[in-house]
């Protein structure tokens, strides 16, 4: 159990690292409340490490993540095992996986989800002002008249034609 001393040492003071028991490690790749972050679990059966240990990402701080991407994670880290197969492979294993976090979680789709409201709450602000100026710049006839002629046979407003302020 040279292996287990070893991230006991290494690990010793880093909070992304748990023993949950001495053949049974998690440790969280990226900060907490990084959108991006993620828990990976390894455990040795006793034939280890010249078997693979087992890796599962179904700890509950990962349930934000799609299982596709799990699953990717967890096969990128296979070919990891694969390759040190026969070695003490743990600390490996989560190296690889801090190193590589960001390629990783590349397809994530938390990030975008947020970012995206991001960007909306920023600009709801100007949304309703900008309305609510058009509604009074049209009050006159000849405002109104104007924006008739924008509009196609139909009497409909083109697709877009209000977009301009929101965009801005």
């Amino acid at each position: 159990q040279m292996e287990l001393e070893a991230l006991r040492s290494i690990y010793e003071g880093d909070l992304c690292f748990r023993e949950l028991s001495p053949v049974s490690f998690q440790y969280r790749i990226g900060e907490s409340g990084d959108p991006k972050a993620f828990l990976i679990e390894v455990s040795w059966p006793e034939t280890y490490p010249q078997t693979a240990p087992v890796i599962s990402m179904d700890a509950f701080f990962n349930n934000t993540i799609s299982s596709a991407i799990k699953q990717s994670i967890l096969d990128k880290l296979m070919v990891e095992v694969e390759a040190n197969l026969g070695t003490a492979m743990t600390y490996t294993l989560f190296e690889y996986a801090k190193d590589n976090k960001e390629v990783l979680m590349e397809n994530q789709p938390v990030n975008t989800v947020t970012s995206v409201s991001n960007s909306i709450s920023i600009g709801t602000p100007d949304v309703p002002t900008s309305k609510k100026k058009e509604k009074k710049e049209h009050l006159s006839k000849t405002q109104k008249r104007k924006l008739a002629d924008k509009t196609d046979n139909k009497g409909e407003l083109p697709r877009g034609w209000n977009w301009v302020d929101v965009i801005k």
